[in-house]
């Protein structure tokens, strides 16, 4: 089998932080999301992987590579502009060489990978295994209506009318008979090619589609409060560290303390300060006077000062100084200065990009 990842979206969704970073690379516990992702898929056996890249092609090559670092060899596929998941398969074709595949969205987590799905799939020897779960707004996603015998019945995207509360997770597997059904359809009413057309093509040519359903978590992390609750959720999952763990040199004050789970990258300094986890903080950052919360993630060389942070993430090279309200929930993007001044006369001071959220306590 192979892998076929999809990373070529804009993001909207995360603006104004997708502007300038790819939402594939935005990080959860300090990993991005798509580096979540390749291991799923190697970790299933597969090392052969097309990942699709849009506008952020660069970035997504920069932080990714060759695929050596994972275990796996990284073919780039350019998509001119996101014209479905459909055209995604379509534009794949001469990587795959009609060989089964994996196609896993990159801003998608699920909970203990995907080893046994695959082997499901292989065992099962059938056109197509889709991934369902139970969700409360299933008009937002590719929904499934099952038979009685739980048979995969019918396909529809993004219903207003839904049958059931199954969407589509973001993973699923293949065999060459996709192709013949992506040229069958035609674009949606969104002038894209859906997945969910090329499925139902498959359901109605009478070929195998198996339906699974997901039990575990799943987040797809395309919305801040889905991002925040991955963050969680990694952070306080089985495989996350088990009390404080220090990277080389790290200074910990005599009047700083580290409560529960906590990861500190190299370097790391606490003066005066409490970190109550579970956190985990990058290389280099320094904490003074500043506190900590659970469910946030820090990112490398910040510098936190007199300031209170929980249930955030904060990425790179940001500093925040002097703020008398706790910051909670937020999502802070590389090199932010967040600082108290003392200007006359008092007011809020704000430089913001398109399609920026304050929220003034």
């Amino acid at each position: 089998m192979k892998g076929l990842i999809l990373s070529g979206g804009k993001g909207t969704r995360l603006r104004p932080l997708t502007y300038t970073s790819a939402k594939q690379l935005v990080p959860v516990a300090n990993k991005p999301v798509l580096f979540y992702a390749i291991e799923a898929i190697v970790e299933a056996g597969i090392t052969e992987i097309g990942i699709i890249v849009g506008d952020t092609r660069e970035e997504i090559r920069a932080a990714v590579g060759d695929g050596s670092k994972f275990g796996a060899r990284i073919t780039y596929i350019e998509q001119a502009a996101p014209l479905g998941l459909a055209h995604a398969v379509l534009i794949a074709e001469e990587f795959l060489a009609g060989s089964p595949f994996v196609m896993y969205l990159g801003d998608n987590l699920i909970a203990g990978g995907i080893k046994g799905l695959v082997d499901e799939f292989r065992s099962l020897g059938c056109n197509s295994e889709i991934l369902l779960a139970e969700v409360p707004t299933p008009e937002q996603f590719g929904v499934a209506e099952l038979t009685p015998d739980g048979k995969v019945r019918r396909l529809v995207e993004k219903p207003k009318e839904p049958k059931s509360n199954l969407a589509l997770v973001g993973v699923y597997m293949f065999d060459a008979s996709i192709f013949e059904s992506v040229r069958r359809i035609k674009p949606s009413a969104r002038g894209e090619l859906e997945i969910t057309d090329a499925i139902q093509d498959l359901i109605d040519r009478g070929l195998d589609v198996h339906p699974h359903i997901v039990r575990g978590w799943w987040k797809d992390t395309g919305k801040l409060d889905d991002m925040l609750e991955a963050n969680r959720i990694v952070l306080d999952g089985p495989g996350s560290a088990r009390g404080a763990t220090l990277g080389a040199l790290g200074a910990i004050g005599t009047n700083s303390r580290i409560e529960g789970r906590v990861v500190l990258g190299d370097g790391v300094e606490l003066i005066d300060s409490l970190v109550r986890g579970p956190v985990v903080i990058g290389a280099g950052t320094r904490l003074e006077n500043a506190f900590v919360g659970p469910y946030t993630s820090i990112g490398e060389r910040c510098t936190l000062v007199c300031c209170e942070v929980e249930n955030s993430i904060v990425l790179a090279d940001c500093e925040i100084r002097d703020i008398p309200l706790r910051i909670d929930g937020s999502l802070i993007g590389r090199n932010v200065r967040i600082v108290k001044t003392d200007f006359k006369p008092k007011a809020y001071r704000f430089m913001l990009g398109d399609n920026s959220e304050v929220g003034i306590t």
